[in-house]
């Protein structure tokens, strides 16, 4: 969305990050990390808009709350303090879906998707809005969109309200890394809820789900069976971090068989109908269950690279 006007003056220093940058032709964009903006639905098939106030770089026409990142921002905390400043939206009412990316090599615009856990009302917060309003999904092409809005909101509107949802056959992942776990079934049970409640936080790669856009908050559930069951819930990250709500992983205690509450947690994802369902297993009979419902398969790999991956990373 380049050639996005500024706010008005602030009463106090600007942060770096509010000014413009220009591109190699000339094209200038406002934000000097880039920018971010948060599209955010109810759950009921609406989603929230802000009008844009005529004084504004194409004032009049509607797009999503958002502005310049600041410095060492990274987009989810730009997104969500942007929207909370522009249009009220309370810090701990959005749990994530995915982010999208524009990128015109000199800058960046994220567009931050989610959507409400709570009921909430958008306030006007600051003088860049005419007005805010749940907007029904199938209205929006009817209004006078912003440009950039505008040009993205056919591919955000076909996977708005999309949720994957992985399903992790811990005894099948925690086995297939020869450590000791036979020592401590337990102990390597909480250590891998552990890495899953991290990485669920975090979010995955699209490709890695066969889907569009750059990154996806996807639903977890892990399915213990036998001593596993005696692992210790997953702690949760500091409410401080905007990523935390997304870090949810439901965790089930088979009573019985472990295959069996796998595939019941498959076929209930599958039921919901917000995505696709992914099971990670190994194990050839359980695949074929979990195939034969719709849920793709994929190996204790896929996820040990991810979270291997994660834990080299500076926090």
């Amino acid at each position: 969305m380049p050639d996005s006007t500024p706010p008005g003056p602030p009463p106090g220093p600007r942060d770096p990050g509010d000014a413009w940058a220009i591109g190699p032709d000339g094209t200038k964009a406002w934000g000097r990390f880039g920018a971010a903006g948060l599209l955010v639905d109810d759950g009921a098939g609406r989603v929230l808009l802000q009008h844009r106030v005529e004084w504004s770089h194409h004032g009049g026409t509607w797009g999503i709350p958002g502005g310049a990142r600041h410095q060492h921002e990274d987009a989810v905390t730009a997104a969500l303090r942007e929207s909370a400043e522009e249009a009220g939206v309370p810090d701990d009412a959005v749990d994530l879906r995915h982010t999208a990316l524009l990128d015109l090599g000199f800058w960046t615009y994220t567009t931050v998707v989610g959507r409400a856990s709570r009921p909430f009302e958008p306030v006007i917060a600051d003088r860049e809005s005419l007005a805010l309003s749940w907007i029904p999904i199938d209205q929006v092409d009817a209004l006078p969109l912003h440009p950039g809005f505008g040009a993205s909101w056919p591919a955000l509107r076909a996977v708005v309200t999309t949720t994957p949802h992985v399903v992790v056959d811990a005894a099948n992942v925690v086995g297939s890394t020869p450590d000791g776990w036979w020592k401590d079934r337990a102990g390597a049970a909480s250590r891998l809820l552990s890495s899953v409640t991290a990485l669920a936080a975090d979010g995955v790669e699209s490709s890695l789900l066969d889907l569009p856009f750059a990154r996806w908050w996807p639903r977890w559930t892990v399915v213990l069976e036998g001593e596993a069951r005696a692992a210790s819930d997953p702690e949760a990250r500091a409410t401080a971090d905007p990523e935390a709500r997304a870090a949810a992983v439901e965790v089930v205690r088979a009573p019985g068989s472990g295959d069996d509450a796998i595939v019941e947690a498959a076929r209930r994802a599958g039921d919901a109908g917000d995505g696709p369902v992914v099971v990670v297993t190994a194990d050839r009979e359980l695949r074929a269950r979990v195939e034969s419902s719709g849920a793709a398969v994929r190996g204790p790999g896929w996820l040990r690279e991810q979270t291997d991956a994660r834990s080299r990373l500076p926090h």
